[in-house]
């Protein structure tokens, strides 16, 4: 079987860039969802994906190409200032033509301010202060940490999550907090490197709400 990917599209407009935490925010949400859809169609590629790398990869869009890009089924996340879109996991070589022609880089983003402090109790992502990633880049290490934190979240944190709108946080962590993290047991990405880091670089982590 092929290996599968799952495709995210985050809507760049020249004049009105989101903000970079917007934007992670929107793409770890937008992974939460299509884990836990209940569109029938998609039931299995999101199944046998979850069973694999779980690899995503991020695209930017804008004006028509966003529209072509948001005519196709998918889930469809507005974070702030981001608008972010999920599309159901495909074959690494089967993108549609709506989607392969967006291109991959370009997702250099910044916050026009520091984000304030994560509000108490949100599931928290912190992204290693020991990497530099493009936004994009980030956005996929963010859905890769919140789906490791879905699947070591119990039962009943799981539903209690879903049904709260999944509220979370993504964060640059300080060299303090990421090894706090760390030491704690929080799940961490190891990337497989195929692009910006070296392979099994520790990129992100997922804290569960106290």
């Amino acid at each position: 079987m092929a290996e599968l990917v799952l495709p995210l599209v985050v809507r760049i407009e020249r004049d009105a860039p989101p903000a970079r935490t917007d934007a992670l925010e929107a793409a770890a949400r937008a992974v939460l969802l299509m884990l836990t859809t209940e569109e029938p169609d998609w039931a299995e590629p999101v199944r046998a994906w979850s069973q694999d790398r779980i690899r995503k990869v991020v695209r930017r869009a804008r004006g028509t190409e966003w529209r072509r890009a948001a005519a196709l089924p998918g889930i469809d996340v507005v974070s702030g200032s981001a608008e972010v879109r999920a599309y159901p996991p495909i074959g690494v070589e089967c993108w549609p033509p709506e989607l392969k022609r967006l291109q991959v880089g370009g997702t250099e983003l910044e916050d026009p301010a520091p984000p304030p402090q994560p509000p108490t109790g949100v599931p928290l992502v912190l992204l290693s202060p020991h990497l530099q990633m493009t936004a994009g880049k980030a956005m996929a290490q963010a859905g890769h940490a919140v789906q490791l934190g879905w699947w070591a979240a119990s039962a009943s944190a799981r539903i209690a999550w879903q049904q709260a709108g999944f509220p979370l946080a993504v964060r640059d962590a300080s060299a303090a907090q990421w090894a706090a993290a760390v030491q704690a047991g929080a799940p961490v990405v190891h990337d497989a490197g195929f692009t910006e880091v070296e392979p099994d670089s520790e990129t992100a982590a997922f804290v569960l709400a106290s």
